[in-house]
């Protein structure tokens, strides 16, 4: 006990001294972490807190003929517009995560989104209904950012919503 306090001690006398960089006493966040971060940014509306989840290099495997990608775009940038179009759609909309299994660098994520539809969604006019989907999610993670996405969204769900 006495030995962890004195290097504990030590660390903080680094640290405070500047020979030890907070960078490198902090880690990259775990995969668990940034599944929290995808959910809480978009439930705060936070589009640019949510594009910075993802490298540059970023890779999504999802491939969807009801959401394909816009041309001319990265697929980060694909992404980034996607969900902003659904914060647009519904201005409250609320992620959370039902299940989540992490490694090292892999994590796997059942979200729930719900939201009012107050804004064209899916080419629908705003219908003032309760929305309520899920999708599950496969992210690979390096260097404390989303690098590759596997995933299934049930836009044939929401479709059926707004068009109920």
């Amino acid at each position: 006990m006495m030995q962890n306090r004195r290097q504990v001690t030590a660390a903080g006398l680094l640290l405070g001294s500047g020979l030890l960089t907070p960078a490198l006493a902090q880690s990259a966040p775990s995969p668990q972490s940034l599944a929290e971060q995808f959910a809480a940014t978009l439930s705060a509306g936070d589009i640019d807190g949510f594009s910075a989840l993802f490298a540059d290099s970023y890779v999504n495997h999802q491939q969807s003929a009801a959401a394909p990608p816009p041309a001319n775009v990265s697929p980060k940038q694909a992404t980034v517009a996607f969900f902003k179009a659904r914060l647009t759609a519904m201005p409250d909309l609320k992620v959370a995560i039902e299940a989540v299994v992490a490694d090292k660098d892999h994590v796997a994520a059942s979200f729930v989104y719900s939201g009012t539809h107050k804004g064209v969604y899916f080419g629908v006019a705003p219908t003032g209904r309760a929305l309520r989907f899920t999708s599950c999610d496969i992210f690979r993670v390096a260097d404390g950012r989303i690098v590759e996405h596997w995933g299934m969204g049930d836009i044939a769900g929401v479709l059926a919503q707004l068009r109920a």
